[in-house]
């Protein structure tokens, strides 16, 4: 477990803060937020007061990162770049959160290392990790400013042929009553456009590889457009099934082998393949993992019968 509980007794009354970054070498902002968190207790207490002196009883909860041996697939002096592997987080989730990659990150770079980027638990591929608080804030502000490309791959269910863009505009879900899903397509939502290459086709699958390149960021942009135009990804548990599986899926209770029947696959088969940046350097850098072979996760076939499913209809909301 990453989280680790230390214990301490003082005898002098130092500044809460200043003494967590002397004695964990984190930066005054760092320390700020282990306060603010809960994650420092005088007494049994947590603090009120982050200028607050402490002394006595001290416990702390501090993130000590366990790798599981994801080595970085390529290093520069300011950054990582990882291959994630699906059905893990990027960052944890709570405090009982087994593992993450910025357990990875941690363990490689150090306490000032972190993700620049998150990538959903069940999309594998690259995710860049900066090494130092600089490298931080210039891959953030460029993913912030789309001055990274990035592109995916994707299985879908049938076949397509010719490359196609979806231009439509995306809104967050406010209820959840009726469906299950996080993002729809409608009027009043933000632009959102993708383009959609064709590079595979597999007959017994019943499925086709995609190229997925997205130029907007929008939550779900990927899994959603390929929804509208009828060709979800295999194994995507929340766009393109009904609402006892979705819900099934988020509640923990769907079964792998229910998964593949519901969705076609064990996973969500969507993988982050490319970034191209400029770093001081043109970087164009590709994921060593061959997703176009990854058919083993896919089930018997990757048919699905969405002819009769309900949820084609983003065009006009319930609500509307």
């Amino acid at each position: 477990m990453p989280f680790v509980l230390k214990r301490f007794k003082l005898e002098e009354e130092p500044l809460a803060f200043v003494w967590l970054m002397r004695t964990f070498g984190v930066t005054q902002g760092e320390a700020q937020r282990i306060i603010d968190r809960g994650r420092l207790l005088c007494n049994g207490q947590p603090l009120p007061d982050k200028s607050a002196r402490i002394s006595g009883k001290v416990e702390v909860v501090i993130f000590e990162p366990e790798s599981r041996g994801n080595v970085p697939i390529f290093t520069t002096p300011d950054f990582y770049l990882f291959d994630k592997p699906s059905g893990v987080l990027v960052h944890p989730k709570k405090m009982t959160t087994p593992y993450s990659m910025l357990d990875e990150v941690r363990h490689w770079g150090g306490q000032f290392a972190n993700a620049a980027h998150r990538i959903d638990k069940e999309t594998s591929g690259l995710l860049l990790a900066s090494r130092h608080k600089a490298a931080e804030r210039f891959l953030k502000g460029a993913f912030e400013h789309k001055a990274i490309q990035k592109s995916y791959r994707a299985w879908v269910t049938g076949r397509i042929d010719k490359a196609f863009s979806v231009d439509a505009p995306i809104l967050l879900n406010q209820d959840y009553g009726p469906t299950k899903h996080k993002v729809f397509i409608d009027p009043k939502g933000k632009r959102a456009y993708t383009s959609f290459y064709p590079l595979r086709y597999d007959e017994h699958l019943d499925a086709t590889l995609l190229e997925c390149i997205p130029h907007t960021g929008r939550t779900h942009q990927i899994r959603i457009h390929l929804f509208h135009v009828k060709h979800p990804i295999l194994g995507d548990p929340i766009y393109g099934t009904d609402y006892p599986t979705a819900e099934a899926y988020l509640e923990e209770r769907l079964s792998p082998a229910q998964r593949r029947i519901h969705t076609g696959a064990s996973r969500l088969m969507l993988h982050a393949y490319s970034v191209r940046f400029n770093y001081g350097a043109d970087y164009y850098l590709i994921s060593r993992n061959d997703f176009s072979a990854v058919t083993e996760e896919i089930g018997e076939s990757g048919k699905r019968d969405f002819g009769s499913y309900s949820g084609w209809r983003e065009e006009k909301r319930d609500d509307d």
